[in-house]
């Protein structure tokens, strides 16, 4: 899962979700200076992760793919639940997902010294882009998957797999309607099994 899942997954803890979102920026054992919750926040991001990447619905997706895009499915599926997500947002969440939007931008912002570099880096592209509502729209789906591919360190079609991708958009969407409540009741569960803070 990408921004606005691990974002709206973390539920209503802002320390939660400053650390799902640093999920993809912190690598290894995260700092013990980080705050405990935000560490959780971490963990929470990973368990997602791992859920997502063992589901049988993922999986059966990931294999729909053709070569050579099936290699990069993690990504790529990634991007396009999270614009499933977005484009359908009032279903799962009372908030406007524009506000929660601005928000969660807020948050980081606010957050500041504990982000990761790379982390405040993609926090400016979320500003200029509107991030994550930007989701919502196809082109800023293209326009990630354009800079992914660039960053990654060997050639690959990421940068050119939205034909595809929406060429197989019903079957995405039946997947993501499928799969994503029952990844909602996994963190929800995680969360509920948080020891208190003290």
């Amino acid at each position: 899962m990408n921004v606005l899942a691990h974002a709206l997954l973390a539920g209503d803890d802002a320390a939660l979700r400053l650390g799902g979102i640093m999920g993809d920026f912190v690598h290894g054992k995260p700092d013990p200076a980080i705050p405990e919750r935000v560490r959780q926040g971490i963990q929470l991001h990973r368990a997602i992760d791992s859920f997502t990447d063992s589901h049988d619905e993922v999986r059966a997706a990931r294999e729909r793919l053709p070569a050579p895009f099936r290699r990069y499915a993690g990504i790529l599926l990634d991007m396009w639940f999270d614009h499933c997500l977005a484009r359908g947002f009032a279903r799962w969440s009372t908030r406007p997902l524009e506000d929660f939007s601005n928000d969660l931008r807020a948050e980081l912002h606010a957050a500041g010294p504990l982000l990761p570099d790379a982390l405040k880096r993609f926090l400016g592209y979320m500003d200029a882009n509107r991030l994550p509502a930007g989701y919502a729209r196809a082109e800023a789906i293209a326009k990630a998957l354009r800079g992914i591919s660039q960053r990654l360190s060997r050639a690959n079609p990421v940068g050119e797999a939205m034909p595809l991708l929406m060429a197989e958009d019903a079957m995405l969407q039946a997947t993501f309607e499928r799969f994503f409540p029952q990844l909602r009741a996994f963190a929800t569960e995680w969360v509920a099994r948080l020891p208190p803070l003290t």
